[in-house]
């Protein structure tokens, strides 16, 4: 793949303060296109911006993906100030592990939420955009827990299986204006998020 082949081009990476979203948005602007990255938190949005320092016009941005009007309000923006949005990658995520006789509903919504309906409101919300400059790239991060499954991970498992789904789903829908939908689904990857996980669970995933 060419370097330049998607010069130009606006990003939007959620959950890019760390981990693999930090990287994905390293990546996506050394290949030359303008990254904006998002975190729940100011800080996490200046180490974005610090991290991406280096690439004219590539910026964090605060954003919480369970807040429909905050998305909404921020798709419209990047769409109003550039023109359009081009891709978009659905990597915030979250986990609340607690094995199913003990999960409460809190920590069962709280991953559902995070990361399977904020997937389908990021989605949404660059469609019609996309549709009509009939091109777009949609990327969402899913896990290989979703299809095996993990002990103790049934909300995260459920999400990501969802998020599977979903792809599935949408890329039938918009691809015939040419808008392709994919998911990929890493391994165990060395991060913050799974850094509080117990050797036993290091050795099941």
């Amino acid at each position: 793949m060419s370097h330049t082949e998607f010069a130009g081009q606006l990003a939007l990476v959620t959950g890019a303060s760390r981990g693999i979203g930090a990287a994905i948005a390293l990546e996506l602007a050394g290949r030359g296109l303008l990254v904006v990255g998002t975190a729940t938190t100011p800080d996490g949005a200046s180490r974005i911006s610090e991290a991406l320092s280096g690439f004219a016009g590539c910026q964090g941005r605060v954003l919480d993906v369970r807040d429909a009007p905050g998305v909404d309000a921020l798709i419209a923006e990047l769409i109003q100030s550039h023109g359009a949005l081009q891709v978009l990658v659905n990597n915030a995520g979250i986990t609340r592990d607690n094995l199913a006789m003990r999960m409460k509903d809190e920590e069962w919504d709280d991953v559902l939420d995070t990361n399977l309906r904020a997937v389908f409101r990021m989605s949404r919300a660059v469609m019609r955009s996309m549709m009509k400059q009939r091109y777009g790239r949609i990327i969402n991060i899913t896990s290989v827990v979703g299809a095996w499954g993990n002990a103790g991970q049934a909300n995260y498992a459920a999400a990501k299986a969802g998020v599977a789904g979903m792809t599935r789903a949408l890329a039938r829908e918009l691809g015939s204006r040419n808008i392709t939908v994919n998911c990929v689904a890493p391994g165990f990857i060395q991060t913050d998020m799974t850094a509080g996980l117990t050797a036993e669970q290091h050795q099941a995933l």
